[in-house]
C-alpha cells in the first residue's frame, strides 16, 4: 500500500486516548480515521476530543469499512478474541491490546486465523520495538553481565476507585492480565524460549479478580520472579541478574526520558544509558506502518510471540 495508513479504533477506551492516539501522531505515516462505540454520541464526543476524523456506531462498521487498513482493539480482555478474528478475516492488520486472549487455547485459535490472514496481527507489547530494548539485548549478547540467570520484575500501580472494567471477572479483569503480563513477555523475549513450569500466589478482591499476584516462571536457562498489582505505588523496576553482574531498569516497558538502564558489577555502577527518544507505542506503530507499506518484514507478531506468553499466564493463573 502507499500513502497514510488509515486506522480504526474499536471502542472509546482510555488507553487509546492516553497512549495509542498520541503515539500515532508521533509516529507519523498514519491517521486516526474512525472510532466506533456502542453509543454514537459518546463516540462522537471522544472523536472530537482526541482528533479522530469521525465516529460510528458499532464495531462492525469499522471492520466492514473498505477504507480502513488497520484496526486497534483496546476493548475489555474478554472481547479481544472475537473482534481480532473479525478484523483479520476482513483483511485488516490488527494491533490488539494485551493480553491477546484469556487462555492459551483461545490464543491458539486466534493465531491460527492470523497465520491464514492477508495482514499481520500484533499483540500490543510494544516495548520490543523501543531502542532501549535493542540496547538491552545488545548488552546481554555482548556479555555485559555474563549469562542471564534471573529476572526480577514488578509492575504495580494504585487503582483509584472500584468502578473499573479491570476489576470485572466477566470481562477478563485482574492484575495478572493487566500488568503482570509485561514481566512475562519480557522474560520470554530475553530467555528466548518457553517457560517449563510456573506457580503463583494471589490476593483476590471483592469482585473475584486478583488485585495482587506474585509468581515464578522457570525457563531452561533461568527464571522470572515477578509481582504485579493494583494496590501499591507505581513501579516497573526490573533487575536482570547474570553470572557476572546485573542490569537495572527503572522502566523496561514504557520508558520515559527520566528513566534509565544501568550496568552494575561487584556492587558498583559501571555504565548508564538513557532510553532514547520516542514512546514505545510510537516505535511499534512506526514499524507497523513500515510493514504495511512494504518497507519492512513484520517482527514480533502474535503468530511468533504470543502463544508462549499465553501459556505462561495459564501456568501462573
Amino acid at each position: 500500500m502507499s500513502g497514510a495508513v488509515r486506522w480504526g479504533v474499536l471502542g472509546t477506551a482510555g488507553i487509546a486516548a492516553r497512549a495509542f492516539l498520541p503515539a500515532l501522531r508521533e509516529a507519523g505515516g498514519g491517521t486516526a480515521a474512525v472510532v466506533a462505540g456502542r453509543d454514537l454520541s459518546r463516540a462522537e464526543e471522544y472523536a472530537a476530543r482526541n482528533g479522530v476524523a469521525r465516529a460510528v456506531r458499532g464495531y462492525e462498521a469499522v471492520i466492514e469499512d473498505p477504507s480502513i487498513d488497520a484496526v486497534y482493539i483496546p476493548l475489555p480482555n474478554a472481547l479481544h478474541a472475537q473482534w481480532t478474528i473479525a478484523a483479520l478475516e476482513a483483511g485488516k492488520a490488527v494491533l490488539c491490546e494485551k493480553p491477546l486472549c484469556l487462555t492459551a487455547a483461545e490464543a491458539g485459535n486466534v493465531i491460527e486465523v492470523a497465520r491464514r490472514s492477508a495482514r499481520p496481527l500484533w499483540e500490543a507489547f510494544v516495548f520490543p520495538f523501543h531502542p532501549q530494548t535493542a540496547r538491552l539485548r545488545g548488552l546481554l549478547a555482548g556479555g555485559a553481565i555474563g549469562e542471564l540467570r534471573e529476572i526480577w520484575s514488578s509492575f504495580h500501580f494504585t487503582m483509584e476507585g472500584t468502578e473499573d472494567i479491570r476489576l470485572e471477572a466477566a470481562l477478563g479483569g485482574g492484575a495478572l492480565y493487566d500488568v503482570g503480563c509485561y514481566p512475562v513477555r519480557l522474560a520470554h523475549l530475553l530467555f528466548g524460549g518457553d517457560a517449563v513450569a510456573g506457580h503463583a500466589v494471589a490476593v483476590k478482591g471483592e469482585a473475584g479478580v486478583d488485585i495482587e499476584t506474585a509468581g515464578v516462571l522457570e525457563f531452561d536457562s533461568g527464571r522470572l520472579m515477578m509481582s504485579c498489582g493494583f494496590a501499591l505505588p507505581f513501579t516497573t523496576y526490573t533487575r536482570l541478574v547474570g553470572t557476572g553482574g546485573e542490569i537495572r531498569l527503572s522502566n523496561p516497558f514504557h520508558p520515559e526520558p527520566h528513566d534509565g538502564l544501568e550496568v552494575w558489577r561487584d556492587g558498583r555502577l559501571i555504565d548508564r544509558h538513557e532510553p532514547g527518544e520516542g514512546t514505545a507505542f510510537s516505535w511499534g506503530i512506526r514499524h507497523i506502518h513500515e510493514v504495511l507499506r512494504g518497507e519492512a518484514e513484520p517482527r514480533h507478531t502474535a503468530a511468533d510471540d504470543s502463544l508462549g506468553t499465553a501459556r505462561s499466564l495459564d501456568m501462573l493463573r
